[in-house]
């Protein structure tokens, strides 16, 4: 199946493995990657020579494509990059973290085309809705925003600076979901952060109630909305991408969303249809930072990229429940 993406990785189905860590290591990956696809280890917070061992044991089972997941955040993330060049890996992606000082070394390595997973927060407060991705950004409610200010700056000035680069700026709205098999989804650790798994966890019973941060927001029921967005939509926004990045030169930007906010209520009693469950919540007090609705326009994506999301709501909620009651305790069984 010949596509932008098998052609510029170097592969036979435009199928990329998620690069989690503690998941993605080198049996895996080497399996994807024999099969057609491309494999990933995940190099998380992992000293370089685990890496190195990982990459020479994919070596030594396939001699197809593969790549490797760095987290920037790392304290080997300096390492794991040398590892990375001094092995010849083919693909890198990246996490959380500053890319700026590795960019010579990758430059150096030939690497000239960066797909970057933003966020809508770089809006900030002062923009109006829906977001569009001709504003400017704005002053972000919280630290990870302003991560993501950060290196799309680095990743545009190094694009300006360097007319062989290619820089796709992916901004991100709400991904939840899971991969419809209900063998990968998302598994945070400790006290999850983010509203569905946190559904999801009080639902298999690992956790009592759901506290809903705010009931006196200007929004119809009073409650937070946001633009959410099946994890598998997002996936075949980055193979969009990356086919993009294969005939394009510069920098663009795109917005990754449905288009149309829920709240937080509405999420909760989605998720109790779809999957004929109760959830117990309370409504707590507001949380610092969070900004009362926001979503996306996603008309560029659709006209330039070809992509648009498929999976509603219901998809969205029956494929997070499908995960969590066929892994109550995410991956450690």
């Amino acid at each position: 199946m010949k596509t932008e993406v098998t052609e510029l990785l170097g592969i036979e189905y435009p199928i990329i493995q998620g690069g989690m860590a503690w998941v993605a290591e080198y049996h895996l990956a080497a399996a994807v990657s024999a099969a057609g696809g491309l494999g990933l280890i995940g190099a998380a917070s992992a000293p370089a020579d685990w890496v190195r061992q990982q990459v020479r044991e994919v070596k030594k089972l396939t001699d197809k494509p593969f790549g490797v997941n760095i987290m920037l955040m790392s304290p080997y993330a300096d390492e794991i990059a040398q590892v990375i060049v001094e092995e010849k890996v083919p693909v890198v992606t990246t996490g959380a973290g500053n890319p700026e000082k590795y960019m010579k070394m990758w430059k150096e390595a030939g690497v000239k085309k960066f797909v970057f997973s933003s966020s809508a927060t770089v809006y900030g407060e002062e923009n109006d809705i829906p977001y569009i991705e001709t504003m400017k950004r704005g002053s972000c409610s919280n630290p990870y925003g302003w991560t993501k200010v950060m290196m799309e700056e680095i990743l545009e000035d190094a694009a300006k600076a360097d007319e062989e680069l290619t820089v796709v700026l992916l901004r991100y709205f709400n991904p939840i979901g899971a991969h419809e098999s209900g063998r990968m989804g998302e598994d945070p650790q400790g006290i999850p952060n983010n509203l569905m798994p946190y559904i999801a966890q009080v639902a298999v019973g690992r956790r009592d109630h759901l506290t809903v941060y705010g009931g006196d927001y200007p929004t119809k029921d009073g409650t937070c909305r946001r633009d959410y967005i099946h994890v598998m939509d997002l996936a075949n926004g980055h193979l969009k991408a990356v086919e993009y990045a294969a005939q394009h030169k510069g920098v663009e930007v795109f917005n990754l969303g449905t288009g149309t906010p829920y709240s937080v209520l509405e999420i909760i009693h989605a998720f109790e249809s779809a999957n004929d469950i109760k959830i117990k919540y309370e409504i707590g007090d507001r949380r610092a930072g969070d900004l009362p609705e926001f979503w996306a326009n996603a008309e560029k994506a659709e006209k330039i990229l070809g992509w648009k999301t498929q999976r509603t709501l219901e998809d969205m909620c029956r494929d997070t429940w499908n995960w969590q009651k066929n892994n109550p305790q995410g991956y450690n069984k």
